[in-house]
């Protein structure tokens, strides 16, 4: 159905073969500084899942870490959105650095800081200020320009 959709808009409608939104913004190389998480077990849990993405899937044969393979068998329902979606929530949890919902975060496109205090951690460090620069180095980071390169062919 979404491919006859696709079809008739006369290539204004492209479809993206990709895991989820929430993948470019795993893998784009600034979300832990920007977001100043500072979870250092997620870090590392982001840093294995990626490393064993395959195929659309997670290749659990590929993950050696025990705090990993305990965070993806906590799912009642296990895929790999769910694991990419709760990731990027961990990194996010903010409002202003969300990417639920229609709208993300204003963080994504607005010189801001989530506490009143700026040298708190969850204000992290973007080197930018500009929200239209935030949003272009997202999709200009090389690993996220990778992940798009593949899905248009």
């Amino acid at each position: 159905m979404l491919k006859s959709i696709a079809d008739k808009a006369e290539g204004k409608i492209i479809i993206l073969d990709m895991i989820c939104f929430e993948y470019l913004i795993l893998v784009f190389d600034k979300l832990v500084a920007w977001t100043g998480t500072g979870k250092t077990d997620k870090i590392k849990i982001r840093e294995e899942v990626l490393a064993a993405v395959e195929d659309h899937r997670i290749n659990l044969s590929k993950i050696d870490d025990e705090k990993t393979l305990q965070y993806i068998a906590g799912f009642k329902r296990y895929s790999t959105e769910r694991v990419m979606k709760s990731l990027v929530g961990e990194f996010t949890q903010n409002e202003k650095w969300s990417v639920k919902g229609v709208h993300m975060g204003e963080c994504w496109y607005k010189d801001c800081c989530v506490s009143e205090h700026p040298d708190n951690l969850r204000c992290g460090k973007p080197e930018v200020e500009d929200g239209s620069e935030k949003m272009w180095m997202l999709m200009q980071s090389e690993e996220v320009h990778k992940i798009i390169s593949i899905i248009i062919g």
